[in-house]
């Protein structure tokens, strides 16, 4: 199943694709796709529903982030997680997953513009397989962990380089800029992914393909990530996790490439839909 949220003027209302990709409303099933909705249990309940009795939406003004922004917990990414990606940046793979937080001020919609910093010149693009969190997870082996995803999402990990790198500190200064994580345009349950290790995923710039990947390349699966952060933290409904890119990035060209004003990002992940953001200047 593939929930989406879709705007209707200044409002936004809950959504379903349905086998024909039409979006149907499913506003009377749901108050909105929330930490209180994106649940497990919610969920297998939804997928019971005859879709067709849902009213298609014929009209709606743009695609919004398919976890309501206000009620995600938090967004845990983490870094250097695939082999050919950390090759390129010149680093080593890291003996344990390297984790760093994502303000959840930064999330927008899939194809919602993309505002480059002020005093920003290495802003950088990053396509990734986003987990969202369906069911409490603490302490829980890896064996566990696929009970407790909701779905999977499109991310793009926007990052200012030189913020996040000469700017000394942690790294979240550099990833937490307002619209840097574009997220959608659907949460697709794991029944549509059997295997999240095994999905192929690009980036283009203005038509050039920059990343072109698989998460076969990731070092820490999405099984294993969720029960190594559930030893620190409890994860809950909600909670997304940013799992890694592939080799592409601006970063890692040489010469370097970073985003500019009126660049033109696109970006998919197998089964789960594609993006598409303009950057403009602030």
């Amino acid at each position: 199943m593939k929930t989406l949220r879709y705007r209707i003027g200044e409002g936004v209302k809950p959504g379903i694709l349905d086998s024909e990709e039409n979006i149907r409303d499913a506003s009377s099933l749901v108050n909105d796709w929330d930490n209180k909705n994106v649940t497990t249990e919610k969920l297998h309940e939804v997928k019971l529903v005859d879709l067709s009795s849902l009213p298609i939406v014929e009209n709606h003004d743009g695609i919004a982030p398919c976890v309501c922004k206000e009620s995600i917990g938090k967004i845990i990414c983490i870094g250097l997680n695939y082999s050919d990606h950390a090759e390129e940046t010149g680093q080593k793979v890291p003996p344990e997953p390297i984790i760093f937080a994502k303000a959840t001020s930064s999330v927008i919609g899939p194809n919602d513009d993309v505002e480059i910093p002020k005093k920003s010149v290495k802003s950088d693009w990053e396509v990734e397989l986003g987990v969202i969190i369906g069911k409490e997870a603490k302490y829980i082996s890896e064996s566990e962990s696929q009970s407790h995803i909701a779905g999977y999402c499109v991310i793009n990990d926007l990052s200012e380089r030189e913020f996040q790198i000469e700017h000394s500190g942690q790294w979240m200064k550099g990833k937490s800029c307002d619209t840097f994580g574009p997220i959608g345009p659907y949460l697709v349950t794991t029944d549509e992914i059997p295997d999240p290790q095994n999905l192929k995923m690009w980036l283009e710039v203005n038509g050039k393909k920059m990343q072109n990947g698989s998460t076969n390349t990731m070092v820490y699966g999405v099984n294993f990530l969720i029960s190594y952060l559930s030893q620190f933290m409890s994860l809950q409904p909600g909670d997304i996790i940013s799992t890694g890119t592939p080799p592409g990035v601006g970063m890692g060209m040489k010469p370097q490439v970073f985003l500019k004003a009126g660049d033109v990002m696109k970006l998919g992940i197998d089964g789960l839909g594609e993006q598409t953001q303009k950057t403009i200047q602030v």
